[in-house]
């Protein structure tokens, strides 16, 4: 076989096997298509800044003139502005930390007529199962019985009309061990059957390894009107809620947190619905006003919310074919008390006159009280309040 010959045949073979690996080649997930449908998303939701801060853990927050944010691109926002804040608001008991936030630390803020946006990256779209579901919980109200592999510990009430809720909550650093959990302590606001046609608002902190590509927990929001299948998201992620405040940024990073046995931390969460113009407020603290919810974002909601829970919510994925270690709240389970457990304290709801009521009949529910439980009490202090949490797997949780 001559030398030409010889080269001719290798080339021939050298591509034959390169056809066959490409064939046999799982497909990636990050093909080129997948991939301008992310820069696509990233277009939609990453909105041009007039400043941008760097925080201490790598999060770039982004001051984006408030009628330019994402809830802007609803139709029925377009061309609008954010509201003026409310003239009369619940009034009841106010302690609780003001909540501070990594970025900014330095004390460099947004500008008036701006909000805080956390800058959202090709990672942390590409970690999601798919673009569709970036940003989007799924199923994971507690009702009759556990879904989606999402377990609760939650005090909550119901069998009255609710116009919204208050409590102080302490902050914490769950473990989360598979990176498709996540561990989060809120309050839910909800109306409607536990089907298809659910409303929900939540606010609280959650550490999601998925969502954010850290441990941080992290201040969020969350809301649906169709128990969440299609609408809502996380935080700023979809066209939904209105943000007003500068000096917040939703998704961010909290910092101090609480310690075992040592200096506990909380943060104050108000939801509540306007009389006026019936949006739905969210409130930090002793009086900073965070923004609104659209009333016509919802069905049932455009009325009361029918059941109010206070607690904490973590995935088991059972990926290792056991429960998960991810914890809940502190870690440690409610009967440890205080410096030690995760609590809600100064739990009360809004009334039809936009008064601020201490709880009664309150309702206590663990899915699993091995893994992760609940207790509850009263005092001239702390009012109603809860403790709950726990490690997950343990000698009885498996």
């Amino acid at each position: 076989m001559s030398f030409q010959s010889q080269i001719t045949l290798t080339f021939v073979c050298t591509m034959f096997l390169f056809a066959h690996m490409l064939e046999s080649a799982p497909v990636n997930k990050t093909t080129f298509n997948h991939l301008k449908q992310v820069r696509l998303h990233l277009n939609k939701i990453n909105k041009p800044s007039v400043k941008t801060i760097q925080s201490p853990d790598g999060d770039m927050i982004d001051c984006v003139v408030s009628h330019l944010q994402p809830a802007f691109d609803h139709p029925k926002l377009r061309g609008q502005r954010p509201l003026e804040p409310p003239l009369e608001r619940p009034q009841g008991y106010n302690s609780s930390d003001e909540m501070s936030q990594l970025w900014a630390e330095s004390n460099e803020f947004c500008p008036e007529g701006t909000v805080p946006i956390r800058r959202i990256s090709e990672d942390d779209v590409l970690r999601a199962s798919s673009v569709r579901r970036f940003g989007r919980k799924i199923r994971g109200v507690r009702h009759d019985t556990m879904s989606g592999g999402h377990e609760h510990a939650v005090a909550f009430v119901n069998g009255d009309q609710y116009y919204g809720a208050k409590a102080s909550m302490n902050v914490w650093t769950p473990k989360v061990t598979d990176p498709y959990e996540f561990s989060l302590s809120q309050l839910w606001v909800i109306s409607g059957s536990f089907g298809n046609d659910l409303n929900t608002i939540e606010a609280g902190w959650q550490v999601s390894p998925e969502l954010y590509g850290d441990v941080y927990p992290r201040f969020f929001t969350y809301w649906t009107t169709d128990a969440y299948q299609a609408t809502g998201c996380y935080n700023l992620l979809c066209s939904g809620f209105v943000q007003t405040n500068n000096k917040i940024a939703i998704g961010a990073a909290i910092s101090p947190r609480s310690s075992y046995n040592g200096k506990q931390f909380d943060i104050g969460i108000m939801i509540w619905k306007d009389p006026k113009h019936g949006h739905w407020w969210l409130q930090l603290g002793s009086g900073v006003l965070i923004g609104y919810w659209p009333s016509f974002l919802f069905s049932h909601l455009q009325q009361h919310a029918s059941m109010v829970q206070f607690g904490g919510e973590i995935v088991n994925s059972q990926s290792r074919g056991y429960h998960t270690n991810t914890q809940m709240g502190s870690g440690h389970f409610a009967g440890e008390g205080f410096g030690k457990a995760a609590y809600f304290r100064n739990l009360q709801v809004v009334d039809w006159d936009n008064n601020l009521l201490p709880l009664s009949n309150l309702h206590l529910l663990a899915d699993h009280p091995n893994c992760y439980d609940i207790k509850a009490g009263k005092n001239n202090v702390w009012g109603n309040y809860i403790y709950y949490g726990g490690p997950g797997r343990n000698a009885g949780c498996q």
